[in-house]
């Protein structure tokens, strides 16, 4: 498996290849059918495949601050896109001046010249070159004159049409459990641990309060089950269950804040500041709700780690 950050990393004497195109945010299952389609094509002529992937949203380029909140970062997109079976994955810095090249001279620089394309798969959609003026059937007629096919894919999985912005619909609404069975795993939020108000300790439920990347999708205010998720030298490996809270805390004065908390059941021994850390979503639990003392709180803390202690077992 091959990891290039640029088109310049890309091998001098890379051989014909088949290859797949697209931001991919969140990877879900219509992303992982076409990436499929174009590493068993590769198997099937003998060649190896692509996926090619852009870092920054396009749109964050082109229109900054009009980018929706983004279902994944680019490492973990990277990481997901790499375990579909493709050979190499080609991350290109989306800039000013890419998005002003006209599609002709994108599919030279970067499908022929660098990558050798003998078949191109991308989504039905899929539009490329200065102001998006390219589509399929553009990209077929290049394909006739640089020699290679293309083909446009739908975007499903059993029978339906899947997008990264029904995924968001979801999530905004707190229906993980939905955003999950479109993404084919459960929804990933990451960030690194930093030092909060402490509360939860104060009631017996340590919490690591993460700082996530800017423009996460995060999903609704709420209490949700999931599980804490960790891979450094510290912890590795560690996916542990936990109880997931998100909003402003507002029981308590001068709530305002919104953080993105997960408390891992039973575990009070993690020293987790200065950790990157992830959260997966399962299934929501509650909405938050303000109430009239901390006792009360706790009691229903205690309920919401029943709860998910239940859910996470299954």
């Amino acid at each position: 498996m091959r990891r290039w950050n640029g088109l310049d990393e890309v091998p001098a004497d890379w051989g014909r290849s088949v290859i797949t195109i697209g931001v991919f945010d969140g990877v879900h299952r219509g992303h992982q059918r076409i990436v499929g389609a174009a590493a068993a094509e590769a198997r099937r002529r003998g060649l190896r495949s692509v996926a090619i992937t852009f870092d920054p949203h396009p749109d964050e380029v082109v229109r900054p601050g009009t980018h929706p909140p983004l279902l994944a970062t680019t490492k973990r997109r990277v990481e997901l896109l790499e375990g579909l079976g493709t050979d190499a994955v080609l991350v290109v810095p989306f800039t000013l001046e890419l998005s002003k090249t006209p599609p002709d001279e994108f599919v030279r620089q970067v499908l022929v010249d660098r990558l050798h394309a003998a078949h191109v798969i991308v989504g039905e959609d899929f539009r490329f070159g200065h102001k998006a003026k390219g589509d399929v059937a553009l990209l077929r007629e290049l394909g006739e004159k640089y020699d290679f096919t293309a083909e446009g894919m739908p975007l499903v999985a059993n029978g339906g049409t899947i997008s990264s912005t029904y995924i968001r619909g979801r999530l905004d609404a707190g229906e993980v459990a939905a955003a999950a069975r479109a993404l084919g795993r459960p929804h990933r939020v990451e960030g690194v641990v930093v030092r909060g108000h402490q509360r939860g300790r104060a009631l017996g439920f340590p919490t690591a309060n993460l700082e996530t990347p800017p423009n996460t999708a995060i999903p609704a205010d709420g209490v949700y089950a999931g599980r804490l998720v960790c891979d450094s030298d510290r912890y590795p490996d560690f996916r542990w269950p936990a109880a997931i809270s998100i909003g402003t805390n507002p029981t308590f004065e001068g709530a305002g804040e919104r953080t993105v908390e997960a408390y891992a059941l039973d575990r009070d021994d993690l020293d987790l500041y200065g950790e990157h850390m992830a959260v997966d979503f399962t299934a929501r639990i509650r909405d938050t709700l303000k109430f009239d003392s901390v006792e009360e709180l706790v009691e229903q803390m205690h309920r919401d780690v029943d709860q998910v202690r239940e859910i996470t077992a299954e």
